[in-house]
């Protein structure tokens, strides 16, 4: 599969600095971080059936008032602010490093941040600061070479196919590294997960090597359905794991880094080196508090109907006549996953608009060009808006989309 950068509004932000290639001129800077326009912003809030409910297309107030009539869930009415890191914050690392069945936790601005630190440490502890991942991997793609330029590391690539290394990929490897990263799920390949096997296998292969396994676990909270375990017995395989909670959680912002607590005693001191030492977090670490409460426990019911929503999208798509579309992965591993169309993004993006402005009905978000001219993706993100619909109604949807496609 091709391997651009794929995101969406309808998940969150597309990333501001993705793969080299040239800006297209219609997206202004503001519209790179998913500040949609107007236009886009006002037939997202108005539709009335979507497959998942942006909390980009909330106003800043409405989200600031619900963010304090919900703080009363995750923290007592007395709680004082933190200061650097201790309340409500410590107390957030805490629940986290529990549920990754970890020893220590430490809170972090961003997972940028937080991986740099994380991948520093382990150099120095290793002797190598070579770090062994996919290509399509966040700090590779996202973070303007943050990786070798602030951090000293050098980054090496067992496979470039759009799925995880295999054991024997990280296994006969023609070079040492001290470090085997892995995203989990893989985004930009489609939201990809290896079998339980094959991460077992492929943990157990870097151990051979002798090298640490740090788990890229921006969206490792939808992993649970797909590996059939719990959080902590999938962290369990790394040596340390960070964790998001403004994707799948739809926290304000934030990281943790969790693993040994050594390894998180120094990363908190390459914290503060790194200005990552602020003086209040309490709006982030309750935001993050409550998508553990709230949206954690249902991510597994997400995935579920995801699985149905895809094979319906496949089938509607097929019934109406588009000459060649896709659906990917078949099925998705995790509540998210992409579709493919042979159209120009910009035809499709005006389409989507359109039936969401005529008919309430938003059923794709925004598209990115891929491959070849032509040849566009989107990524499909349900969650609790999206159990409302059935088989038939997103049928229906494709449908009432195609027919407003150019012949």
């Amino acid at each position: 599969m091709p391997s651009n950068d794929t995101a969406q509004d309808q998940s969150e932000p597309r990333e501001a600095d993705s793969r080299e290639r040239e800006a297209d001129p219609r997206e202004t800077e503001a519209d790179s971080y998913g500040l949609q326009s107007a236009r886009r912003r006002a037939a997202a809030r108005g539709a009335a059936r979507t497959l998942h409910r942006s909390v980009l297309h909330v106003p800043l107030a409405e989200r600031l008032s619900a963010l304090a009539a919900a703080a009363p869930e995750v923290v007592g009415p007395d709680d004082p602010t933190d200061i650097y890191g201790d309340g409500v914050v410590a107390t957030l690392e805490e629940e986290v490093a529990g549920l990754l069945g970890k020893e220590a936790a430490a809170f972090f601005p961003s997972g940028t941040m937080a991986q740099q630190v994380a991948l520093r440490c382990w150099a120095g502890r290793t002797g190598n600061a070579t770090v062994a991942l996919h290509p399509m991997a966040h700090p590779v793609l996202h973070e303007s070479g943050a990786f070798p330029v602030v951090s000293g590391l050098r980054t090496v690539h067992p496979t470039d196919e759009p799925r995880l290394p295999t054991a024997d990929e990280v296994r006969d490897f023609g070079e040492p590294f001290g470090a085997l990263m892995l995203e989990l799920p893989l985004r930009d390949a489609g939201y990809v997960l290896p079998t339980w096997e094959e991460l077992e296998a492929v943990v157990e292969a870097a151990r051979e090597r002798e090298a640490v396994v740090h788990f890229d676990g921006a969206r490792l909270w939808e992993c649970t359905a797909w590996f059939d375990r719990d959080l902590a017995e999938i962290a369990g395989l790394a040596d340390s794991v960070y964790v998001s909670f403004y994707k799948s959680l739809e926290g304000l912002s934030g990281a943790v880094l969790a693993g040994p607590a050594t390894l998180v005693e120094e990363a908190r001191v390459w914290r503060h080196r790194y200005g990552g030492q602020l003086f209040h977090q309490f709006p982030t670490a309750v935001s993050a508090l409550l998508g553990l409460r709230r949206t954690l426990p249902r991510l597994p019911e997400y995935a579920a109907h995801a699985r149905v929503v895809a094979e319906a999208l496949r089938e509607g798509l097929g019934a109406a006549g588009v000459p060649w579309s896709r659906v990917h992965p078949e099925p998705p591993h995790t509540h998210q996953f992409q579709v493919w169309l042979p159209y120009a993004c910009d035809v499709l993006n005006e389409v989507s608009l359109e039936q969401a402005e005529e008919t309430g009905t938003l059923l794709f978000g925004r598209w990115f060009p891929e491959g070849p001219p032509g040849l566009s993706v989107t990524e499909v993100t349900v969650t609790e808006e999206g159990l409302k619909w059935t088989a038939d109604d997103v049928r229906e949807a494709v449908a009432e989309f195609v027919r407003r496609l150019p012949r």
